[in-house]
């Protein structure tokens, strides 16, 4: 077996973290995921590894003990549909799969950094602070909030998370994320719009406190995302659940002028009323907390929205055929 094995490797936050394995000269690395779309395919293609397994074959591998030791595991597989609604699906694949993989981990002397999820944090009502003491009252909107809030709860009552690193990505984008549908990021599935079309679409605010455009996300490019997680890897007396997002909340309206100026063309902003099956699970605000992570010695600095989008346009985005 490798020295390291991600999970999730093909996706959006799992790509990055191989890649910059690779960038460390690391290849000695199994990637495990379910390539369902040629996104992921093309995620695989720029990256160096020893082997990929299916991941239906990996859990079957791993339930009878044919999985050797390894240095590290990255577990970022997981259905993140925040519309899925089948609960006994998102309970085995994200909660159960979760459980089983960091235990495996613990026993074999692996290093455990695993996803958790912003969605923990539901409306944002009691703040997004990721102290222990926190954590037991959260109320996430949809059920792909609870099955990450679900692993945190068991990993907190079984005393796991001084061993082990939880890391709550908020609104992550950037490159390898094409295969993600929906769930991609309006900076992904708006870039070919504005180019053809000129303008952007966001969704109109139906809360009087927000004006349309002005509900705000923490944003955090996924290149940073996984030096956070790269570092939790390096620190393995930093443990516990992290946050991950810049620490600063940024409107849509400020995500598309960064749009509109990486491509070099005037601001054409228009809104759409949101679906109502979306209105009652619609987060406003998010913003991380980022003094835990701060105190446990992360020196990884975030980039300014702008220079995010710059990159990711520029260099990415635009190169694509």
């Amino acid at each position: 077996m490798s020295r390291f094995i991600v999970t999730g490797g093909a996706g959006l936050i799992g790509s990055n973290i191989v890649e910059k394995l690779n960038n460390r000269g690391e290849t000695d690395i199994t990637v495990v995921d379910h390539l369902n779309h040629p996104g992921k395919q093309r995620n695989l293609d720029r990256l160096k590894f020893t082997r990929y397994v299916d991941r239906a074959e990996f859990r079957k591998a791993f339930r009878r003990g044919a999985v050797a030791a390894v240095d590290g595991v990255f577990h970022l597989g997981a259905c993140s549909s925040t519309t899925e609604t089948d609960e006994a699906y998102l309970d085995d694949n994200n909660t159960a799969y979760t459980q089983d993989l960091c235990q495996w981990s613990l026993e074999h002397g692996a290093r455990f950094v695993y996803a958790s999820s912003a969605a923990t944090y539901g409306d944002g009502s009691l703040g997004y602070s990721d102290s222990d003491n926190v954590t037991p009252n959260l109320q996430p909107l949809n059920l792909y909030g609870w099955s990450k809030q679900k692993f945190d709860l068991w990993a907190l009552r079984e005393g796991l998370l001084d061993k082990i690193a939880g890391v709550k990505y908020f609104n992550v984008f950037g490159p390898g994320e094409d295969h993600k549908g929906d769930m991609r990021s309006v900076v992904n599935k708006s870039y070919t719009g504005i180019m053809d079309t000129g303008f952007i679409s966001l969704f109109k605010s139906h809360r009087p406190d927000y004006a349309d455009g002005e509900q705000d996300r923490d944003f955090v490019y996924v290149k940073d995302a996984a030096e956070v997680t790269l570092w939790l890897y390096d620190h393995p007396e930093a443990n516990g659940l992290f946050n991950c997002g810049t620490g600063k909340a940024r409107t849509w309206l400020d995500l598309a002028h960064a749009m509109f100026s990486a491509i070099g063309t005037e601001p054409d902003i228009r809104f759409t009323p949101m679906p109502e099956s979306l209105r009652p699970r619609y987060q406003y605000h998010t913003e991380a907390d980022m003094r835990k992570l701060r105190a446990a010695g992360c020196d990884v600095q975030f980039r300014p929205l702008e220079e995010s989008v710059r990159d990711y346009i520029g260099n990415h985005l635009s190169k694509q055929e």
